[in-house]
């Protein structure tokens, strides 16, 4: 019989220590969203100007930057233009 005591508690003790581990039914958690702003949307605002979303023909959305001159530019276009890649 104490053999048996002995398995007994055993497996006892194993089971608890498995059930210890159990990481549970948690869902698993969803990574942050990181809402970043548009680089030449910002660019736009900081000249003083005021970022209009339109869409072409085809549904395709783009933002048209207005100007406090007047000017209206793609957003995308004034902020290449006024931040030219140094060529390497």
């Amino acid at each position: 019989m104490p053999m048996s005591r002995a398995i007994m508690s055993t497996l006892v003790f194993s089971g608890a220590l498995v059930s210890g581990c159990s990481t549970g039914n948690d869902p698993p958690s969803e990574a942050p969203i990181v809402e970043m702003a548009n680089p030449a949307s910002v660019y736009c605002e900081s000249l003083g100007g005021r970022s209009v979303s339109v869409k072409d023909k085809d549904g395709a959305a783009y933002a048209i930057c207005h100007l406090p001159d007047g000017t209206q530019i793609e957003e995308w276009a004034l902020y290449r233009r006024d931040h030219p890649q140094s060529s390497k």
